[in-house]
């Protein structure tokens, strides 16, 4: 992992994404997401060297979606007006036009038709080299949904310019109206992807493009059909939130694993290296608000809430270069950091805009599989 840690937060309503160093909690920048009237940016996704990706879900008038590459560091920038300096933002106060932005690289379009079936998961692969060094530039999968014909569209861009390299469909999608909704990559750069409520959990193989699929449980295996967030273990196994379920899948296997909580709205979920899977529980539903902990070794539930004071409605989770947990709370419009082991706020970051991102904020989910914990 970089020197650097950040964190990139969608503020979706405004149209942004903010990038926050996470250990100081200060805001160090503020991008406009697409060239969209109504961009709607929702989930992100960060590559071993920091550079992050934001989705835009579409608008909610009709409109279509897209991804938008923003470089974490000035080195990585383009001086494209030549005038010897980088114009970037600063922070929050400092957000630039679209288009003015250097740090701004570039913006793939995806033809979805509406906000519901817009481009939702989004990650980079992990390419490192012999040594074990980051390599910069890599790949980096986005998918959406086709209504019409029930299908769902995933496209694998080059990571330096946004051009479509692949395209792979998957039809009889079965999902539910939003279709793919949560993907991570594996430490072979195959895209793992669940569906909104009612799965189905795809691979897409990074060398053949091969699809493999697995229905989700549904009731009485688990309390309802509801498949939401998901993350990847150090085993690059998915875990998967569900409603009163914290859901497992080991792909060797082929078993699924289901940990009853009482936690009936769990929304966004990431592991970190001490195999601990955390889930945003969602205030808004009256079953509590803050975090559920699983282990995802020995299959247990650990903490079926750690209450978040000032919480209103948690929907994402994600796990910096130092361990500590992040919330993202949409309805409080902050971000919570959590020492894992005491769960105490280490410090709280305001001045977002009804954020809705849950994904691989920090790259940290990416470095877990492409690095594992030895032992």
């Amino acid at each position: 992992m970089p020197e650097f840690s950040y964190i990139w937060i969608a503020n979706s309503p405004e149209g942004t994404v903010s990038k926050i160093d996470t250990r100081t909690g200060v805001e160090l920048g503020r991008y406009v997401t697409g060239p969209e009237a109504d961009r709607q940016p929702s989930r992100t996704s960060v590559n071993l060297v920091g550079d992050a990706v934001v989705v835009n879900r579409g608008s909610q008038l009709g409109g279509p979606g897209s991804i938008t590459m923003i470089a974490a560091v000035e080195e990585r920038c383009v001086d494209k007006n030549n005038n010897g300096m980088i114009d970037t933002s600063t922070g929050p106060a400092d957000v630039r036009p679209w288009g003015q932005d250097e740090c701004v690289l570039w913006n793939h379009f995806i033809p979805s038709v509406d906000y519901p079936r817009g481009p939702r998961p989004v990650a980079w692969e992990g390419t490192v080299d012999q040594g074990g060094c980051a390599l910069p530039n890599p790949r980096v999968w986005v998918g959406y949904y086709d209504a019409g014909s029930n299908t769902g569209i995933f496209r694998r861009l080059d990571g330096a310019t946004g051009q479509q390299l692949d395209e792979v469909t998957v039809t009889n999608w079965s999902g539910l109206n939003f279709g793919p909704y949560g993907g991570a990559v594996n430490k072979n750069g195959d895209f793992i992807v669940v569906g909104w409520q009612q799965g189905p959990l795809i691979r897409i193989d990074a060398e053949t493009l091969q699809v493999d699929r697995w229905a989700f449980p549904q009731p009485p295996q688990v309390q309802q059909s509801w498949s939401y967030g998901m993350a990847l273990d150090p085993d690059g196994n998915a875990w998967i939130a569900s409603a009163g379920s914290a859901v497992g899948f080991d792909f060797a296997s082929q078993q699924w694993t289901v940990i009853p909580t009482t936690n009936q709205s769990m929304r966004g979920v990431m592991v970190d290296r001490q195999w601990r899977a955390w889930y945003a529980v969602d205030g808004s539903a009256s079953f509590g608000c803050g975090l559920a902990v699983v282990d995802t070794q020995t299959k247990t539930l650990l903490q079926d809430l750690v209450p978040l004071p000032g919480c209103s409605t948690p929907v994402g989770v994600s796990i910096d270069v130092d361990g500590y947990v992040w919330v993202v709370d949409q309805g409080a419009n902050l971000a919570f950091k959590v020492d894992p082991d005491t769960y105490q706020i280490e410090l709280t970051v305001t001045g977002l805009v009804a954020p809705y991102t849950y994904s691989d904020m920090t790259g940290g989910g990416l470095g877990l599989v492409v690095n594992p914990p030895q032992g």
